[in-house]
């Protein structure tokens, strides 16, 4: 996932282990039907707390999807066959729920089995716990509904989509969203092959997070049925759905996008490097494991700037630029390919092992397709994040340890650029090609498994130091389990923006507004914006928007600066676009902050921000919303 600005706390503790998990695991290294399913860590760091399940007495190998999406009373309903796999005295087995509609549970046979549904835990969003009494089964079919405001789902009308004659639907799972549509443990430690048969109404199509099997088959009563598996054990958060009117436009023989007919041209001319990306990714750490690499560019309902489900990313289309400057985002999502995806944290606290990871390869990609000076500006605004949250926080606030146990929010800059400077800062002391034979062997060798931070440290000391001298250079502790930054980070290079940066001290002595802006990159133009006085007059803010062009640019990065910046110094001339902003993008990293800094302004701000979200709050995805909702309840 790239940049989640809306949090989502989960209550993390570590507790321990009983024992039964491990002869489940010696199960799973027998060449049979359980050879893929991944092993459950039994180690106390490893415990996923935003989960009910019990996977080391009964667990989930396989869901079996049957269901139909009705558009009209926005409901998925259907069946979910489950394989599990238990310990010889397991008496019964716990799945997650939250809002799941059960009209009937059986087994294999047909028999009825006796359910309960837990007490449910609103913090946090864990829903409640659905414990099934097995009686022998080892196949669970559980006929069920999904409600109509289900946390993962959002059913837009046509008015919300780009050609505004038919609905739409997606998902976003992450992190344990997926229970109010899917009756499974919703953990990522507890990996799950799966496979889905959809149908919907003509003429949309359907695609998911799976290879589709073949062509749709027409049912002959205005639907169709769409059928997709995926093969290999993923975390239950990266199944995905999406449904409307899409068409898809190859790229390269193993990638391509899908979009509305009316965003298809430019999704497509702005992912045109993916197959490049791809071949990039590859060299440097190894097979692509999943087939195909395709995306699919959403509503800018959608509340993320991508999401990297399996052989289907999600994109936002407000990283269409029209000049692949914000493509980073595609670099994140694919490298996900391999940590996140391939290699999963256990638990959300450690989910720095998906992001910070991911960031770290991201910019390894960019650099091999783009050029060093790219990677080199863009990892100096990454540099810049983690200053700008440890100034904001404190270098000693617990938060800002990559490993937490306690409260995480997602998309801190702490998971992502933390993360990402730590690798940073090991490779140039070790050296890029030790480095890079050391985390591709960590992909090879943790493939389609869980993993925790401990393992991260571990394996680092077993397989890439060599020294006790150079253990103490490295401080792999002080990054992983100690908060705020360690002395020996390695700082970007200060050449990357020297231009830019020139450019704001002029601004800030004397108001020059820099004549060569339009030629710059995108980074150097997001550099220059976030680093200029922030305390500006009317005739200061009218004076760059005129020479800058600030509220007419196609790129929404630099507009949500400049709005940003203008709504932070009540700039009547910029409310109408905020709005109009507002009302059309759904991604949290710019709607909650946005709806922040009008609040922030009290009298004034306030009713504005108040306004704005009467009209449009039905428009946001459940993520969204909750990071407003706190923001208008606060104080």
């Amino acid at each position: 996932m790239r940049r989640l600005i809306a949090p989502l706390a989960l209550l993390l503790a570590s507790t321990a282990c009983t024992t039964p998990g491990e002869a489940i695991n010696e199960r799973m290294a027998v060449p049979d039907a359980f050879a893929r399913i991944a092993p459950i860590l039994t180690t106390p760091e490893a415990v996923d707390t935003s989960t009910y399940a019990q996977p080391q007495v009964a667990r989930v190998v396989h869901v079996a999807l049957d269901l139909d999406l009705d558009f009209a009373a926005q409901r998925v309903d259907g069946t979910a066959m489950l394989d599990i796999l238990a310990e010889p005295d397991a008496q019964e087995i716990v799945l997650d729920s939250k809002g799941l509609q059960i009209a009937a549970i059986t087994d294999e046979a047909g028999r009825a089995l006796d359910y309960t549904v837990g007490e449910e835990v609103t913090q946090g969003g864990k829903g409640a716990p659905l414990t099934i009494q097995l009686d022998g089964a080892k196949t669970l079919r559980i006929e069920y509904a999904a409600a109509s405001d289900a946390a993962a789902l959002q059913w837009l009308s046509p008015e919300q989509t780009e050609g505004g004659v038919h609905p739409f639907l997606f998902s976003q799972g992450q992190a344990i969203l997926n229970r109010t549509w899917i009756p499974t443990q919703d953990s990522p430690g507890i990996r799950q092959t799966w496979e889905a048969r959809i149908t919907a109404p003509k003429p949309l199509d359907v695609v998911m997070s799976g290879v589709r099997q073949g062509e749709p088959e027409d049912l002959g009563n205005g639907r169709r049925a769409f059928r997709f598996v995926m093969d290999k054990p993923v975390p239950p958060y990266l199944i995905a759905i999406a449904a409307g009117d899409i068409d898809f436009a190859p790229i390269g023989p193993r990638t391509g996008v899908w979009a509305e007919p009316a965003t298809l041209p430019r999704a497509r001319a702005e992912v045109g490097d993916t197959e490049e990306m791809v071949e990039a990714a590859e060299a440097l750490y190894g097979e692509y494991r999943w087939g195909r690499y395709d995306m699919i560019v959403l509503p800018p309902a959608f509340p993320y700037g991508g999401m990297e489900n399996p052989v289907m990313t999600f994109l936002t289309p407000t990283f269409i630029a029209g000049d692949r400057s914000n493509n980073g985002l595609i670099a994140h999502e694919l490298a996900h390919s391999w940590s996140g995806n391939l290699v999963t944290n256990a638990v959300w606290g450690d989910s720095w092992l998906n992001e910070g990871v991911t960031t770290y390869f991201e910019n390894r990609i960019m650099e091999a397709v783009y050029g060093k000076k790219r990677a080199e500006q863009e990892a100096a605004l990454m540099f810049a994040s983690i200053r700008e949250t440890l100034d904001e926080v404190g270098e000693d606030a617990p938060g800002t340890a990559l490993s937490t146990d306690g409260e995480y929010e997602l998309g801190s800059a702490v998971a992502y650029e933390k993360g990402a400077f730590f690798l940073m800062t090991v490779e140039s002391i070790v050296g890029r090609e030790r480095f890079d034979a050391w985390l591709r062997q960590w992909f090879d060798n943790h493939a389609f498994q869980p993993a925790t931070s401990e393992m991260f440290y571990e394996d680092m000391m077993a397989n890439l130091v060599r020294s006790e001298a150079e253990a103490e250079r490295l401080m792999l502790r002080e990054w992983i389990f100690e908060p705020g930054l360690p002395a020996n980070v390695a700082k970007p290079d200060p050449a990357a923006f020297a231009e830019v940066d020139a450019a704001v001290r002029a601004y800030a002595a004397s108001e020059a507004i820099p004549g060569d802006y339009a030629d710059w990159t995108s980074a150097e133009r997001q550099r220059f914006l976030d680093n200029i006085p922030k305390d500006r007059s009317a005739a200061q803010l009218a004076a760059l928007n005129e020479a800058l062009g600030l509220s007419s640019t196609g790129n929404n990065e630099e507009l949500f600066l400049w709005l940003e910046l203008a709504l932070a110094n009540r700039y009547e001339p910029a409310v109408p676009k905020a709005e109009a902003f507002l009302a059309r993008v759904g991604r949290a990293k710019f709607v909650r902050p946005l709806f922040q800094t009008l609040w922030d302004q009290g009298d004034w701000g306030r009713p504005i921000a108040q306004r704005i979200y009467a009209d449009t709050r039905s428009s946001y995805h459940s993520v969204t919303q909750a990071g407003v909702d706190r923001v208008l309840a606060s104080e």
